[in-house]
C-alpha cells in the first residue's frame, strides 16, 4: 500500500537553560532530532551545523540501501565540518551532538541513531522505544550492574560513549531497517522529553487522535510541566495512506538552533562562529553538564572502574544492612520470647490441671509455653464453672499467683468429695 507522511516538529528551550543546544527537522522524507553537548556554546553550533548538513540528503531514494549509505556518507561528512570548525575556533573544543533520524523510502524507514535522543513508534495503542541509548548507565544496565530505575537518578546518567563531533572516535551509527504502516505514530525526541516525562505519559499522548501538530504540542508541554529543566525538541510523523496526504502539502522545517544559519563573524579582535542574531561572547556563555567519553579509552575505563567500586561499595552497605537488620531481628525475637517466659497460666493437661510457663498463643506454629508443674488434680473433679475456666485458660500474675490458683482448685475438689 502507498504511503504519505504528514509530520510537527518544535523545540522549546525549557526553563532552565539560557541557549537552544537542540536542533530538529521535519522534511519531505527525512526527519530528525539532533542534541547539542560540549563546551561552553558549542551545542547550539553542532547540532545546527549537523542539522542543516543532514537536511541536504532528504531526498527520494530507491532503496533502503541507498538511503543508509547516503545517511552514513552524510555523518561522516559532518563529522568532519565538526573537527574542522573546532580546528579553526578553539573555544568550541569538546563541541558535539546527537543524531537520532528516520529516513522513509516507501513503506520501509531507515532508523539511524547515535547517542541518547530516542525515537519511539507508537502502534495500535503501544508505545515502544526503537534506539538504544549510548550512555553508560545504559552500559552498566546490560551488564546488569544496576537496574532501569537506578540509571534514572545514577550521578553519570549524562555521560554519552558516542557522539558525532570533536573526538578521535569516527562516529559509529546504530542502523535498522523497518517496516512501517498506514496508521504508525513515529516521533523523535532530545532526552529534554524522555529524561523528565514518563513512558505511561509519552505512550497517552502518541496513542491519542491528536494531530502530529498537536501531540508535539502537548509532548512539549509535558515536559514544561515537570519543570523542563533541559530544552526539548520532538519531531512527530503519521504514517497514512496515500490519497490522505494529498491533502496536506508538506513543508520541511527547522526547528530549535537549526532555524538560524551558522556565521562566522569579527568580534573583540577575533573570528568567532556563531548563529545568526545570537553572536556574543562565546567565553561567557554557560556550559553543558554533558559529557563524551568514548568507549575506548582511559575515561571510560576510569568510569568503569569508579563504577565497579561503588557497585562493590553498594554491595557491601546491602550486605551489612541485612545482616544488621538479621541481627535486630533475632535479638528482639529472642527479648520477646524471653518475655514470654516470665508470664505463667493454669490450664489442662492430658485430663489433669497444670501450670503452663510463657504464653498460651501461637505464631506459625511456634509455641511459647511449656508445662512447668503438672499435678494430679482431674479436670472432671472440678465444679462445672471451674472446669470451664480450666479448658480456657485461667490466666496467672507470676508463679506464685499460679500455685494459689493451683491451690483453690485443689480445696473445690477436697468440698466437692466432702
Amino acid at each position: 500500500m502507498s504511503i504519505a507522511l504528514i509530520s510537527a516538529a518544535d523545540s522549546n528551550i525549557g526553563k532552565v537553560r539560557s541557549s537552544n543546544q537542540d536542533s530538529g527537522y521535519a522534511g519531505y522524507q527525512m526527519f530528525f532530532v539532533a542534541d547539542g553537548m560540549g563546551g561552553h556554546a558549542g551545542g547550539d553550533i553542532a547540532s545546527a551545523i549537523t542539522a542543516q548538513r543532514m537536511a541536504q540528503m532528504d531526498a527520494q531514494y530507491f532503496s533502503p540501501d541507498d538511503a543508509g549509505a547516503a545517511m552514513l556518507a552524510s555523518i561522516l561528512e559532518t563529522n568532519q565540518t565538526l573537527t574542522e570548525t573546532v580546528a579553526g575556533h578553539g573555544e568550541l573544543a569538546g563541541m558535539g551532538t546527537t543524531f537520532s533520524g528516520l529516513v522513509f523510502v516507501e513503506n520501509k524507514v531507515v532508523v539511524g541513531h547515535i547517542g541518547d535522543s530516542r525515537i519511539y513508534l507508537s502502534r495500535n495503542g503501544q508505545t515502544s522505544q526503537i534506539t538504544k541509548d549510548h550512555t553508560f548507565v545504559q552500559r552498566l544496565v546490560e551488564l546488569g550492574r544496576i537496574t532501569e530505575e537506578e540509571a534514572l537518578t545514577h550521578p553519570r546518567r549524562n555521560v554519552l560513549l558516542r557522539v558525532i563531533g570533536d573526538n578521535n572516535e569516527p562516529p559509529q551509527l546504530d542502523f535498522q531497517v523497518l517496516t512501517t504502516l498506514p496508521g504508525d505514530r513515529w516521533m523523535m525526541c532530545s532526552d529534554g522529553l524522555n529524561g523528565y516525562v514518563s513512558d505511561s505519559i509519552i505512550n497517552m499522548n502518541l496513542s491519542s487522535e491528536q494531530t502530529p501538530a498537536e501531540a508535539v504540542e502537548m509532548l512539549i508541554g509535558e515536559a514544561l510541566e515537570a519543570g523542563a529543566p533541559d530544552n526539548v525538541t520532538v519531531v512527530v510523523v503519521d504514517i497514512v495512506p496515500a490519497g490522505l496526504g494529498q491533502v496536506i502539502e508538506p513543508v520541511a522545517k527547522f526547528v530549535g538552533s537549526a532555524s538560524r544559519d551558522v556565521v562566522i563573524e569579527q568580534a573583540k579582535g577575533k573570528s568567532i562562529v556563531g548563529l545568526k542574531g545570537l553572536f556574543s561572547d562565546i567565553s561567557g556563555l554557560e556550559g553543558q553538564d554533558r559529557q563524551f567519553v568514548p568507549e575506548s579509552g582511559e575515561g571510560f575505563n576510569r568510569l568503569t572502574k569508579e563504577a565497579q567500586r561503588s557497585l562493590r561499595s553498594r554491595r557491601l552497605r546491602q550486605i551489612a544492612t541485612i545482616f544488621g537488620f538479621t541481627i535486630l531481628t533475632v535479638a528482639a525475637i529472642w527479648l520477646g520470647y524471653g518475655y514470654t517466659q516470665t508470664k505463667f497460666y493454669v490450664a489442662e493437661s492430658a485430663g489433669h490441671v497444670a501450670i503452663y510457663k510463657g504464653i498460651r498463643e501461637e505464631l506459625l506454629g511456634f509455641k511459647f509455653s511449656t508445662v512447668y508443674q503438672e499435678t494430679s488434680v482431674v479436670v472432671t473433679d472440678l465444679p462445672d464453672y471451674q472446669q470451664q475456666l480450666v479448658g480456657h485458660t485461667i490466666y496467672a500474675t507470676d508463679l506464685q499467683d499460679a500455685l494459689r490458683i493451683l491451690d483453690r482448685l485443689k480445696a473445690s475438689v477436697n468440698s466437692v468429695e466432702q
